[in-house]
């Protein structure tokens, strides 16, 4: 039976320098100092002795080799019966014995340093190997500035070899849907203004498990104020905005299972388990645009539950930003603040604020499809009745058009909006804010 190991080594085992074991009355920091000097000034002592011991040890050796020999010398000479010189070997072997002894008691005396030795956080452990690994993925991040996460490597690699073989183009609706994003944040966190265009911009009309359309502009839409995305940031960012086509066709059942969600418990844990993909920004446009299109088309209670999911998403990718963090990291903390009620009232606000302008922008843009609709199929706008043509703050914007200064009307004919800054610079700025604020009322103009 093999011997149980030892264990006994560690009953010396020694309290740290800083182990708050000092009497109330002495300075903490004065007792550390003087303990950890006192333990290295011991172990030195321990170590100069030691080495001493090991010295003399070693001499002793060497004069125990050298005896062994003259004395097996003297035997053989004894056995040829030679006359041999005058070596005393009584004394040799007497000296010999004294030496052996001598180094038994240094031995001992080390046996008994090892034995009574005291372990602290100095000797109780040494590094047997040491490596350096480099992450290569070190200094990347899964998350966007924006706090949106960014699509996994195996959608950015099959868009990649899409785009290389030329088999799929980016299509414009991408960085349309980038835009009304934008401006729906902007009209979100800001309830105190009026309201604003979602997207100046030609917008994308999303249609869930179909292919988005782009939907025509009218004739007296707003000029165009928000400009495309430029294409800078991480390459995956920028395979995240043009692949919402891709993406459409690949998430939409589970975003549309996300959409139809209404315990706040359960989209939770929906989240937890998909939060890779909903957390995507082409998600947050596929319900921005969805709970659009539900008040368009009279699904005003299907339109409340989408834009609530929908400010899930954009308050936990706005936490993340925040916090620097992958949004699927934070989706836990969020919805434990919202077990507060100060928390929850604020977000419910914040909701409300978000469904009453997306109802405004929904009436715009549904007016905006019926002009657009009208002049492709030759009807002049004048054959509209005047009730369905009043825009936004009640004005017939065919009336508030031919009350425009020249200038004016060849900006919004020509949808520039540097001759139309130009052409608000050059009036009084009290007739400039009398103007802009009926094309507003009316629709030609949509706040950005």
């Amino acid at each position: 039976m093999s011997k149980p190991f030892d264990y006994s080594k560690w009953d010396n085992i020694e309290l740290s320098d800083d182990e708050d074991d000092v009497h109330p009355n002495i300075d903490k920091e004065s007792w550390f100092r003087m303990k950890h000097r006192s333990r290295v000034e011991r172990e030195d002592r321990e170590e100069v002795d030691k080495k001493k011991i090991t010295q003399e040890m070693a001499t002793a050796n060497l004069r125990i080799r050298e005896i062994t020999k003259i004395l097996k010398s003297l035997d053989d000479d004894e056995d040829s019966d030679s006359d041999n010189e005058l070596e005393d070997k009584d004394g040799l072997e007497a000296e010999l014995k004294a030496l052996k002894k001598d180094n038994k008691a240094r031995q001992d005396k080390l046996d008994e340093y090892e034995k009574n030795k005291k372990w602290n956080i100095d000797n109780m452990c040494h590094v047997v190997e040491e490596r350096t690994i480099v992450n290569p993925k070190a200094g990347k991040t899964e998350f966007s500035d924006g706090g949106y996460a960014l699509p996994s490597s195996d959608d950015t690699s099959v868009k990649d070899k899409k785009d290389k073989a030329g088999k799929k183009k980016s299509k414009p609706a991408a960085t349309e849907v980038a835009s009304t994003t934008a401006a729906a944040a902007a009209t979100a966190e800001k309830p105190s203004e009026k309201s604003t265009d979602v997207n100046a911009n030609k917008e994308t009309k999303s249609k869930p498990a179909t292919k988005p359309k782009p939907a025509p502009s009218s004739n007296t839409s707003s000029i165009p104020v928000i400009p495309s995305k430029p294409n800078v940031g991480p390459d995956r960012e920028t395979i995240s905005m043009l692949s919402y086509h891709d993406f459409t066709e690949k998430y939409a059942d589970l975003v549309e299972e996300f959409m139809a969600i209404s315990s706040l418990d359960k989209s939770r844990d929906f989240l937890i388990q998909h939060g890779t993909i909903l957390l995507q920004e082409n998600a947050s446009n596929y319900l921005l645009l969805a709970s659009l299109e539900d008040e368009m088309n009279g699904y005003r209670d299907k339109m409340r539950l989408t834009a609530r999911q929908s400010q899930l998403i954009s308050n936990i990718t706005e936490l993340a930003k925040t916090m620097k963090a992958h949004p699927g990291n934070v989706i836990i903390p969020f919805f434990k603040r919202m077990e507060e009620k100060a928390h929850f009232d604020g977000f419910m606000v914040g909701l409300e604020t978000f469904i009453s302008n997306l109802i405004k922008r929904a009436v715009v843009k549904r007016k905006e499809i019926d002009e657009e609709r009208a002049r492709e199929e030759g009807v002049d706008l004048k054959d509209i009745p005047r009730e369905e043509r009043l825009g936004p703050g009640g004005l017939d914007p065919m009336e508030v058009f031919e009350t425009l200064p020249a200038s004016l009307q060849e900006a919004f004919e020509s949808r520039n909006t540097e001759q139309l800054q130009k052409a608000i610079m050059e009036m009084d700025p009290d007739e400039a804010e009398m103007h802009m604020k009926r094309c507003v009322d009316s629709g030609l103009w949509n706040q950005g």
